[in-house]
């Protein structure tokens, strides 16, 4: 290969650079040497040697092939101004090198780091790496690099020269941090920049006198060239794991726990190391800023700690304070961990609420359905929070994907709540899925159409496609079999259709599609009744009625629906048997709502509890509510029957037994 790259560089021509080198450096071979490391030249007339006039420098290059960078060797165009080189002998002071990293942190574009490289004469090996670094900030896309052609820069292949020349004399940080930028911009992991890099750091942790920091870099650098199989990377977790927790730095400790998500397995391997860092953790969380409170949550989401509870807490309540500081990513870490471990506090709510209105327009779309998604699982209601989202929605839902999209209604769904701007959310709604219909898919779609069943928007438009054998085939592909939960779905929107869609002349939900009951085990289109709440209710009923045979409890009715208690009477008014079922002239469907099947902060029912009551009054039911806030209020049996009197029977008086 370096032969091939060699022949190729006769027809590009030799290209000649000028470079300042730390001095006292000498002579170096030619690009072919360097990329053989061969012990003679292999070419004919020998090595084309460096001289150390810096006025006429010639530097010969690889031409790089498409399959990879050829980053051993650098070639600087003859008017190019490159005039800085890495030194140890004077590094750069602290203040220097602070003030460099933030104009580094300023640059949005790879040339302006470029640019920032080629203005400063000398750099540190750290500041070196920082650079390679920004460049792999601003141009990683995925598993490659947006634009490639970054990696052919005078100022990129010049600082990997020197790092390639000066590998030996770079220090632990420098090393561990360059070979890592190296890796992120996707090098060719057998260059002679990256075997030396990876030859000097292997020789450095045989030592054993890295850093925890130092240690985490080249972890990541190994699990990014070999792996979580590196033999490497468990020498690096051996020498962690000798180290005490209490010693690091806030910042080792997130590398440290980054550098678990991967190593460990579903043997619990290091879980020991784990344990100490969650009790060190929970003792610094005071300390930690934005981005450690944000990198923490989300390596205990990766390794799902579901043990570390109090440590999760701890880090909620530090992250109040961080909530107007954090940025995009790091605030959807936070979210992300919160809906997963089930936690939220009050603080942090209240400190959303606060923030949401000011950066609804401003913030990534995944943030603001991180945002909907969070209150949406703690089934918190906060007008303000959903009337911010729904102005931004109604103004950037076009560059939002269909997930994000999807993820916001069916917040409002959940919910059961309808904005001040409904008509023009809805609105837009529609002509989103009129112009990007085909980019949902399939799941996501259909609980997006549930979702406006669930707040009265129906979806007309859309159910013909929908109820197609194509879509429901499509659903299948997905799994092969399409869950209980997905097909009550689907049941419970044709049952809408037929109920409050009289228009509707499309195809029909196929019976083979349809379920028996919305009670299912996970996603549940009905909240099962409060048992405690229930059995209250049910010594009233049987005090009130005079026998436990004049009701029903759990009962299944024809429309998938359970009634928590269910009352028949004939044409006169008499209560019937629950066991009968000739002449019955009206059915009474008491609902016994506890605290699960209401908004955890206001007192307004969820979206599928609304659509089941609205269901059953359509199906000829009358609907009884029994709020537990309203039944917890009596406490002796006689205000107990009264109250159920008064709900069951609110013209009648009380009959004596």
């Amino acid at each position: 290969m370096a032969l091939k790259l060699t022949q190729n560089l006769c027809f590009a021509g030799l290209i000649s650079v000028r470079l300042l080198y730390s001095s006292g450096l000498g002579r170096y071979p030619c690009a072919s040497c360097l990329w053989t490391s061969a012990a003679h030249c292999i070419h004919i007339h020998g090595c084309r040697k460096l001289r150390t006039d810096f006025s006429s420098r010639n530097v010969t290059t690889t031409i790089r092939e498409p399959s990879f960078f050829a980053s051993s060797t650098v070639a600087i165009h003859r008017d190019a101004e490159i005039r800085f080189h890495l030194t140890q002998l004077h590094r750069p002071s602290h203040d220097e090198e602070k003030s460099f990293q933030k104009k580094l942190l300023g640059c949005s574009t790879s040339q302006q780091v470029f640019k920032l490289l080629c203005s400063v004469e000398v750099l540190s090996d750290t500041m070196a790496a920082a650079c390679l670094h920004r460049v792999a900030d601003l141009e990683q896309d995925g598993a490659a690099l947006r634009d490639p052609s970054v990696l052919e820069k005078d100022a990129i292949r010049a600082l990997c020269f020197q790092l390639e020349r000066d590998s030996e004399r770079l220090t632990e940080a420098g090393l561990v941090s360059a070979l890592l930028a190296c890796t992120r911009l996707f090098l060719d992991p057998w260059s002679t920049l990256m075997v030396r890099l990876v030859t000097e750091s292997q020789n450095r942790l045989d030592g054993e006198k890295m850093a925890v920091g130092e240690l985490c870099m080249l972890g990541q650098a190994m699990l990014a060239m070999e792996g979580p199989e590196s033999a490497m990377l468990e020498q690096v977790m051996e020498q962690i794991k000798k180290q005490e927790p209490d010693d690091w730095s806030v910042p080792d400790l997130v590398a440290v726990y980054r550098l678990l998500e991967v190593c460990v397995g579903e043997d619990g391997k290091h879980g020991d190391l784990l344990n100490a860092m969650h009790i060190n953790a929970a003792t610094v969380t005071s300390r930690m800023n934005p981005a450690a409170v944000s990198g923490v949550l989300s390596s205990l989401v990766a390794l799902n700690q579901k043990q570390a509870i109090p440590l999760v807490i701890s880090l909620c309540k530090q992250a109040v304070r961080h909530v107007p500081h954090f940025s995009d990513e790091e605030l959807s870490h936070v979210l992300a961990a919160l809906i997963h471990f089930g936690h939220s506090d009050r603080y942090f709510v209240d400190a959303m609420q606060k923030q949401v209105p000011r950066k609804a327009f401003t913030w990534h779309p995944e943030t603001v359905s991180k945002v909907t998604e969070f209150f949406s699982r703690k089934k918190i209601l906060s007008p303000t929070v959903f009337n911010a989202v729904a102005e931004s929605f109604v103004y950037r839902a076009d560059s939002y994907s269909t997930s994000q999209i999807a993820r916001q209604i069916m917040a409002f769904g959940k919910l059961g709540y309808l904005p001040p701007n409904v008509g023009q959310l809805f609105r837009k709604v529609e002509t989103i899925l009129h112009t990007r219909f085909s980019q949902f898919q399939p799941l996501m779609l259909l609980n997006l159409l549930h979702a406006c069943t669930l707040v009265e928007r129906f979806p007309v438009n859309f159910l013909s496609k929908v109820f197609s054998r194509y879509f429901l085939h499509q659903l299948q592909d997905q799994n092969l079999w399409i869950e209980r939960a997905v097909l009550a779905q689907l049941t419970q929107l044709y049952m809408t259709v037929k109920l409050e869609c009289p228009i509707y002349e499309g195809p029909q939900l196929l019976p083979q599609y349809r379920v028996k009951s919305f009670l299912t085990s996970n996603r549940s289109l009905e909240t099962p009744v409060d048992q405690q709440l229930y059995n209250s209710v049910k010594s009233g009923l049987v005090d009130l009625l005079g026998d436990r045979s004049f009701f029903g409890s759990q009962v299944l009715t024809p429309y998938c629906y359970t009634l928590d208690v269910e009352l028949k009477f004939d044409e006169e008014g008499y209560i019937l048997p629950a066991s009968q079922t000739d002449e019955v002239y009206k059915r009474i469907a008491l609902c016994i709502d506890g605290h699960r099947r209401f908004t955890t902060n206001v007192r307004q029912l969820l979206g599928k509890e609304v659509i089941k009551q609205r269901h059953l009054r359509l199906l000829g039911y009358e609907v009884v509510q029994i709020p537990f806030y309203e039944f917890e209020k009596y406490h002796r049996m006689s205000k107990v029957v009264e109250y159920l009197h008064q709900k069951i029977f609110p013209h009648t008086f009380r009959l004596s037994w």
